[in-house]
């Protein structure tokens, strides 16, 4: 079987400040992502999380107008350095997004190898089927589809489907793994496998999760970071450490009254 992960990284925002044309939505924000563990993102809608994430691979300058300081170290480079390709950073870096998008007509097989396509990366026939099944096994997808790989991803359902965009991400040997809400649209069942993969992956790969949901972050994360946007200003971080002390102990009275649902 073939090793899917690379060496543990962690990653590193140092004073991320991020812009849509004139408007400022993140302010300096800096945040240590430790190697192999799951931080989660939390706070109320419109306080920068998911423009956050989106910075941690790039993905940010994509957007017309948007504009970005401050840096973002993997294992140490920064990852917007001038003369960085945007590719190694997607490839170091993937991405889980809130709706599941697998390659709907491309089958269950080809939906877990087409990122080697995209990075030009070629490997023989039995790689690849070793690297398909290993990836679906990591995903908590291997058992439910092995008979059936050369059917269509989109004929799964909608757990299935983010667990084969899960495998997808996986199959390109990413250091970081960032999912935007990954279980937002994903009914009671699929959301715990989800879940279960999320802790099954945690101990080879660096994860970074929004999630709107409380107990779910309690559940998967190590690390918690609070993020606010108050009256108008940019989004910050109000509070960042271990998800015991932010959910059991936190030093800010806003971090106390967002986890205990008393606003947000």
């Amino acid at each position: 079987m073939t090793q899917v992960m690379s060496a543990l990284a962690e990653i590193d925002a140092r004073a991320v400040s991020a812009w849509f044309g004139e408007r400022k939505v993140l302010d300096r924000v800096s945040l240590l992502m430790p190697a192999g563990t799951v931080t989660a993102l939390i706070g109320p809608s419109g306080c920068g999380k998911s423009t956050f994430l989106r910075t941690l691979n790039r993905m940010h300058e994509l957007i017309p107008g948007a504009s970005l300081a401050g840096e973002v170290r993997l294992s140490g480079a920064d990852i917007y350095e001038p003369g960085r390709k945007l590719t190694d950073a997607r490839r170091q870096i993937g991405m889980v997004f809130q709706k599941p998008n697998p390659f709907p007509a491309m089958s269950i097989y080809d939906n877990v190898v087409a990122g080697l396509r995209l990075t030009g990366t070629r490997v023989s026939k039995s790689a690849k089927d070793d690297l398909v099944e290993s990836c679906l096994a990591k995903a908590g997808l291997w058992a439910e589809v092995r008979d059936r790989l050369r059917q269509p991803g989109g004929a799964l359902s909608g757990g299935q489907q983010q667990r084969l965009c899960i495998a997808r991400s996986l199959a390109v040997r990413p250091k970081v793994l960032l999912m935007d809400e990954p279980c937002s649209a994903l009914d009671p069942t699929s959301t715990r496998r989800i879940e279960q993969t999320i802790a099954e992956l945690a101990h080879e790969i660096t994860i970074v999760i929004v999630t709107h949901n409380m107990q779910q972050a309690a559940r998967v994360s190590q690390q918690c970071a609070f993020f606010l946007a108050e009256h108008g200003t940019p989004g910050v971080i109000v509070e960042a450490g271990p998800t015991e002390t932010i959910f059991g102990s936190p030093s800010d009275e806003r971090t106390s009254d967002y986890v205990h649902g008393r606003f947000g």
